[in-house]
């Protein structure tokens, strides 16, 4: 009947490109740690770019993890609602419970090349069916209660990029050929 449990997670890139007024504070607001945290690292200007940084200065391995606290804030008033992903009414309705940040490309003489990314991981939900390149899901685990028959509210959410499955538990089909077989000898048992 369902097709199993899924995490989801959606990518969200943000760069000089990004229009939303969301996009554009965590933008300024990344970009301005990264150069404050470039410029403690490198103070004699030696490397530029995110990567020369990490790759050179070892005390830097931590510096994805201070940039992001920079957005913080910014992602607590989504009010764990994952941004750009709404259903089939135009409604954002998927929630995440966490999250991990990414600086993609960095460099402190060029803000517009600042890029990020911002996963956001969905709390396990079941996953009934594909329908027409949508999702039909069931907060939570939901198995049992469709197994019988009892009615569960769905979402359906529209695939599009940079929305993963990123974790799944499919319904194995020996356990269902078991049930199958259990539920035919018992309604052709006597009892």
């Amino acid at each position: 009947m369902t097709k199993g449990i899924i995490q989801l997670c959606y990518r969200k890139i943000i760069d000089a490109s990004s229009e939303k007024a969301w996009d554009k504070y965590v933008f300024e607001d990344t970009w301005m740690e990264f150069f404050m945290q470039a410029q403690t690292y490198t103070q004699n200007g030696k490397y530029n770019t995110f990567q020369e940084i990490s790759d050179n200065v070892p005390a830097a391995k931590g510096m994805t993890y201070v940039v992001s606290t920079a957005a913080i804030n910014y992602i607590r008033q989504l009010k764990d609602i994952v941004p750009d992903v709404a259903n089939v009414y135009g409604k954002l309705c998927l929630p995440f419970k966490h999250f991990k940040f990414e600086i993609i490309h960095s460099d402190v003489r060029d803000k517009a090349s600042h890029k990020v990314a911002i996963y956001f991981y969905t709390e396990p939900i079941t996953w009934i069916d594909t329908l027409d390149g949508k999702l039909l899901l069931a907060y939570g685990d939901q198995r049992e209660a469709l197994k019988c028959g009892q009615e569960v509210e769905t979402e359906m959410i529209s695939l599009q990029p940079y929305l993963n499955i990123s974790s799944v538990i499919l319904s194995s089909p020996a356990v269902r050929q078991k049930e199958d077989n259990l539920i035919s000898s018992s309604e052709n048992s006597p009892l």
